[in-house]
């Protein structure tokens, strides 16, 4: 069992996908009649699959690199974007380049303008960035007119957006916020391994220094219900805090204590310190959880006429995506919670690959080091 549970530590520590967020890229445009001025930020990781931007191959994407293929890097992002205005095709070229740092690495940022033949009502916006490369990549948009912003996401299933006009209403903002707030937790994949490290003893009951099965679905459910509430309205307080701006903490701190919250939860299981108050841990570190989904949210960006209904339907998002993983795992976790499997596999087992890809994720964003490739490095 042990080498299975290293494979997985390994497989999902390596993955970018997984140990960070997944592929998104930013995209910003102001319309002013038939005037559009941009700003792309796209991440020079995924540029260099795309094109190859690291000339000599040392792992080290530089300045000088990312320069020399400025003219490639417009051509190959301008040519997956159309943007039509009443039906007719908008001209785009690139203005000026640089380089910007998100919470997950170096994007180039390319800002360019267009001319549109006439100014319809709505803009067409044909979004294909790494198509065929990458599906799960997304493209975040912010559309400025007349004063008002308004955020769309676009993604391999939904590449063809209208936006303008009666599209950045309230509810269909709410819409997007909401999609957006489960995707987050469904990709979050250090705040999955969270929940689950507080979730696996819920089926069990801490006696004279042992675990056994409990008895009750009643009281199971009772437990999942204080940890999950305690989590959401933690999460809640510093999501809304951050996200409005009122409390900021640097995103290297909140991603490494978001890793160090998963070590620790999942080491309290195979050697309880908190046993009986579960809920105590999932509030204290939900705490910490909520500023790391502000940084996801910040990302999209909120809109200024809908900011608190954005602001709802995201944390709203979350607690769907959220109680979607609950419904799921406790009736499974009630019913096998006296087998073997459960008790050493998932329980036992589970507790130690999770803490086993904390401490990796960790040593990553504590040190701003991909372990796995430094380790690749020097064999």
């Amino acid at each position: 069992m042990i080498r299975y549970l290293l494979l997985l530590v390994a497989a999902v520590a390596a993955n970018p996908a997984l140990s960070h967020k997944a592929s998104d890229a930013y995209l910003t445009l102001e319309r002013d009649g038939t005037s559009l001025r941009g700003q792309w930020d796209i991440a020079l990781r995924d540029l260099d699959n795309a094109i190859g931007l690291d000339a000599n191959g040392d792992g080290d994407i530089t300045w000088g690199e990312v320069r020399a293929r400025h003219a490639d890097i417009a051509a190959y992002a301008l040519q997956r974007l159309a943007v039509s205005s009443g039906g007719a095709r908008c001209a785009l070229s690139a203005t000026t380049h640089s380089i910007d740092t998100h919470t997950d690495g170096a994007y180039a940022v390319m800002a360019f303008a267009g001319k549109c033949p006439v100014a319809g009502p709505t803009l067409s916006i044909d979004y294909r960035l790494f198509g065929g490369l990458d599906p799960q990549h997304r493209g975040l948009m912010n559309l400025i007119e007349n004063g008002n912003s308004h955020s769309v996401v676009f993604s391999a299933d939904s590449p063809q957006r209208t936006v303008g006009g009666d599209t950045a209403a309230p509810w269909a903002q709410f819409s997007t916020y909401l999609n957006e707030g489960v995707w987050h937790i469904w990709t979050g994949f250090d705040h999955i391994l969270f929940l689950l490290s507080l979730l696996l003893p819920a089926v069990l009951v801490r006696e004279h220094g042992r675990w056994r099965t409990s008895d009750s679905f009643r009281a199971s459910f009772v437990e999942v219900a204080k940890v999950v509430t305690a989590f959401t309205v933690a999460h809640s307080i510093t999501l809304s805090l951050a996200a409005l701006s009122v409390v900021v903490l640097p995103s290297r701190l909140v991603e490494s204590g978001i890793a160090l919250s998963v070590l620790l939860a999942a080491l309290n299981n195979l050697h309880p310190v908190v046993a009986n108050g579960r809920w105590i841990a999932a509030f204290g570190f939900g705490l910490l959880h909520g500023f790391g989904f502000a940084g996801a949210l910040h990302d999209l960006g909120l809109p200024a006429g809908s900011l608190a209904l954005s602001l709802f339907g995201f944390n709203l998002g979350v607690e769907a995506g959220q109680l979607a993983i609950v419904v799921v795992f406790l009736p499974l976790a009630f019913l096998l919670r006296s087998t073997w499997a459960y008790r050493r596999m998932l329980f036992a087992g589970g507790s130690v690959a999770i803490a086993a890809i904390a401490v990796v994720w960790l040593v990553e964003r504590a040190l701003d080091m991909p372990l796995f490739d430094a380790l690749a490095a020097g064999i």
